[in-house]
């Protein structure tokens, strides 16, 4: 495992720099960097990790994430990937803050950009019409260049400064703590838990991956993901169920048993606890959408 990647990825001689992405997995490392970002799934699903907050993704869907925000999205055909069988498909676009002067920021017209800009540290994700609109705009962006693209840029940050179509993804409280050794160790930790959260998670097996006692583990874990690890575990459980219920078509005791969880009850109540419904009204409330789209 590299560790996080604090590396520009806008020539010095840019202020911006928008593509798209085809590859056999997004994000092969947890990293962070200094530009904001843009990014669109394209082709894909999986988990993605964006500060302390741990969702699935899928095609779609479309996040802004602040400086020094740490995230990683991690698809789910980790076998298949290696083999360079499956691949992802996303659309990215990175613009540093100042690209306008830091004195503009400080303008009254730019009040709406300095409060979508605050917001963007917790990193954001768009909905409804919203993402389906913003989707287009960053393939449009792709295409342009130069001036054409600066002003298109400026286009769509004014768009979604103005929409309330959205949802703050990382706690109000989270900062980023991490140095380079805590990165790996933290992906480590992510990576077992994603291959092995459908059985038994023993807090001995983390702190020994770690070279920590379990305590010392507990200790350092909350500290750095903002959260114990059994909520950790819990929220890639119920992740992985959401997918169930919708993908698989699963009922609720198969979702259940499939997530690595042991009682129904136990699951009804984790489920409730993160997703705010039950997982019948969680399906339900998918089935309802996906009937009006069409």
């Amino acid at each position: 495992m590299k560790t996080a990647l604090q590396k520009s990825p806008i020539p010095e001689t840019r202020a911006y720099k928008a593509k798209f992405l085809k590859e056999p997995v997004f994000d092969p490392n947890w990293h962070f960097h200094s530009e904001y970002q843009l990014f669109l799934v394209l082709k894909g699903k999986g988990t993605r990790f964006i500060g302390d907050s741990v969702q699935p993704f899928k095609t779609g869907d479309i996040t802004f994430t602040g400086p020094n925000l740490p995230h990683l999205w991690r698809n789910d055909q980790d076998i298949d990937q290696a083999s360079d069988i499956a691949w992802s498909e996303g659309a990215v676009v990175y613009f540093k803050e100042d690209f306008l002067g830091r004195e503009f920021l400080q303008t009254e017209e730019a009040i709406r950009l300095r409060q979508v800009f605050a917001r963007s540290l917790r990193g954001i994700e768009f909905t409804g019409k919203t993402a389906e609109k913003l989707g287009s705009m960053i393939k449009t962006l792709i295409s342009l260049k130069d001036f054409d693209g600066m002003l298109y840029l400026l286009k769509i940050l004014n768009f979604i400064s103005k929409t309330k179509e959205y949802r703050l993804l990382a706690s109000p409280g989270y900062t980023n703590t991490l140095k380079e050794a805590d990165t790996e160790k933290m992906y480590r930790v992510y990576a077992h838990v994603m291959k092995n959260f459908k059985g038994k998670m023993a807090l001995s097996d983390l702190a020994e991956l770690t070279n920590m006692t379990p305590t010392s583990f507990s200790r350092y874990f909350k500290v750095h993901a903002n959260k114990s690890f059994s909520e950790f575990v819990s929220e890639i459980r119920i992740g992985h169920a959401c997918k169930l219920l919708i993908e698989k078509r699963m009922n609720v005791s198969q979702a259940c048993y499939n997530s690595g969880f042991q009682t129904l009850s136990n699951f009804n109540r984790q489920f409730k606890a993160i997703t705010k419904r039950t997982p019948r009204d969680y399906k339900r409330e998918y089935t309802t959408n996906e009937i009006t789209r069409r």
